[in-house]
């Protein structure tokens, strides 16, 4: 008899074990299709079949509802918890599938949705609820982001004073804290080196996300715009449509 090479005996062994854990693994049935997993996975192999895609990624960002609307202290400023419970569950952060295509670290706003999303590498984003200028208020297009701040404050155009007078006190700014409506954070939005007048902001007005009623600008909650802030590097491109 030809003597088995110490790998060969290997090899056998483990299909041997490979064979028992199928057996036992199968509980009452002592048989296994292996011919059905082949195919199976010729077919994965040649296209005809998709895999399931895995669950999308862990972020350190992420966690229950609770802990990413809780109140936030920094320094002078602070926030009240967000009663997420209210708001619908589609319009709060989570991690997609990017739907948009575009590279890693553009930022998408679909008006029709009253999503953004900010794509993120490996065919997934990051997707904040929004709330979106009113009828006639909108704007589309593309732009980039050309700086951003925190805490910054808010300066009514004066065609926003003519329409509401009573803004008119804050004609030199009004002074930066929870109930300024840029919020916590602004992300400044140029078209071709020149200021559209348009941010993308937080808001105190946490029920409006999901709506239509701003004066143009696009409004996330607070917590999630300290997010999306922390993300965003140099002048990145948005895609507003």
């Amino acid at each position: 008899m030809k003597k088995l090479s110490e790998h060969q005996t290997r090899r056998g062994f483990l299909l041997g074990a490979g064979a028992v854990f199928v057996s036992g693994a199968a509980g009452c049935s002592q048989t296994f299709d292996m011919s059905a997993l082949k195919t199976e996975l010729d077919q994965m192999t040649t296209g005809a079949i998709t895999p399931m895609r895995p669950q999308v990624s862990v972020d350190r960002s992420l966690s229950s509802p609770e802990v990413m609307y809780a109140a936030v202290q920094e320094g002078p400023y602070s926030l009240p918890a967000i009663p997420y419970q209210k708001i619908p569950k589609q319009y709060r952060r989570q991690i997609v599938p990017d739907p948009t295509g575009q590279a890693p670290g553009t930022i998408v706003v679909s008006l029709k949705d009253r999503f953004l999303y900010y794509v993120l590498p490996g065919g997934e984003a990051m997707r904040y609820g929004i709330g979106i200028g009113k009828a006639g208020f909108e704007w589309s297009g593309t732009a980039n982001v050309q700086y951003k701040k925190q805490w910054p404050r808010w300066t009514p155009p004066p065609e926003m004073i003519q329409r509401k007078p009573e803004l008119a006190k804050y004609r030199n700014g009004q002074e930066p804290g929870p109930d300024n409506p840029l919020g916590a954070r602004a992300l400044y939005i140029y078209k071709d080196g020149r200021d559209t007048g348009y941010r993308i902001h937080g808001s105190p007005e946490w029920w409006s996300i999901g709506q239509a009623m701003s004066s143009g600008c696009i409004r996330l909650i607070n917590q999630d715009i300290i997010d999306l802030y922390d993300r965003v590097q140099g002048k990145a491109p948005i895609i507003v449509g």
